[in-house]
């Protein structure tokens, strides 16, 4: 604590909360998600790496799908780090400062991906539903600046939503109950009224997730309901289900926290763990499985390296 006039004290640190109580959980879950994140960043990177390297899959598509999983990178680096060091510190602290900034840039990356994934949809509508003008409408021109609007929009909220928290007054409790930084259990500690923040940051958050979740469904629905033939219908389901488990991964948990008051359950830590550390590691496979354009590249990428491998050892 920080000594201030008056009398008062700033909170100069925070504690966050274990997702374990005992040492022995606590080393096994580290082990569970150093595995995950590793898997985070393994498979997203290939993603990047294909999607750049292969020209087949230069298209609005899959350069959006890159961009995907570079959100899904920098998302889940935001708090996986920090939280796999607290798993084997007695001590799990940040500082003020820290947990500003991580709950900046995870709103930041976080509703950039939901504007990203809104636009994914929009992509798919256009390239089933009007084929024949879909190289005209997602020009590269307009999917750079779709993607640069996304990034925008997450920009805007994420500084509204830490100039409303770091402007809160901070003097007494400062336990997170949570195992990172995140509007809801951070605000909670504040020596203050907070209802009307409250009910600006659910209007803020809630009404994104929940927006852009009924723009991605109702998008989806319009593209089978267009489709008259059952094995153009079949195609388009088989298309747009990998897009519908995205989303549902993704939006259902983000839904479930910011969409209401900032009350507390006890099953929020473990859906802060779906949509924080498991989703961004579970979109590479998704596509990967589902896409055999991309597994093909994956397949020529790697053939690639074993014959380049092969050349420096002779």
């Amino acid at each position: 604590m920080e000594s201030l006039k008056g009398n008062h004290t700033r909170v100069t640190e925070f504690l966050l909360a274990a997702i374990s109580p005992t040492w022995q959980s606590q080393a096994i879950l580290f082990v569970i998600f150093l595995l995950v994140y590793a898997a985070t960043l393994v498979g997203n990177t290939l993603i990047m790496v294909t999607v750049g390297s292969d020209p087949r899959l230069r298209t609005p598509m899959y350069f959006l799908l890159g961009n995907l999983s570079f959100l899904d990178l920098c998302y889940s680096t935001v708090t996986a780090p920090k939280m796999l060091v607290d798993f084997l510190a007695e001590k799990r602290s940040i500082s003020f400062e820290a947990c500003m900034a991580q709950l900046f840039f995870l709103h930041f990356v976080g509703a950039a991906e939901m504007f990203l994934l809104t636009v994914m949809a929009y992509d798919r509508y256009v390239a089933i539903c009007k084929p024949l003008h879909y190289p005209s409408i997602m020009n590269r021109q307009l999917c750079s600046w779709l993607v640069a609007a996304s990034w925008t929009g997450g920009f805007i909220h994420s500084t509204v939503q830490t100039i409303l928290t770091m402007r809160l007054p901070f003097c007494g409790p400062n336990q997170v109950d949570n195992f990172f930084c995140d509007v809801p259990p951070v605000i909670k500690l504040a020596c203050t009224d907070i209802y009307v923040i409250e009910l600006l940051m659910v209007s803020n958050s809630g009404l994104i997730s929940t927006s852009c979740f009924i723009i991605l469904v109702t998008s989806y629905a319009t593209i089978l309901v267009k489709i008259r033939s059952p094995e153009g219908r079949r195609k388009a389901l088989n298309v747009c289900a990998s897009h519908l488990t995205v989303v549902t991964l993704f939006f259902g948990p983000c839904i479930f926290i910011y969409a209401r008051p900032f009350s507390t359950f006890s099953v929020d830590k473990l859906v802060s763990v779906l949509y924080n550390i498991i989703t961004p590691m579970l979109n590479p496979l998704i596509y990967t499985l589902r896409n055999k354009d991309v597994k093909s590249a994956m397949g020529k990428l790697r053939s690639k390296d074993v014959i380049s491998d092969g050349k420096m050892a002779m």
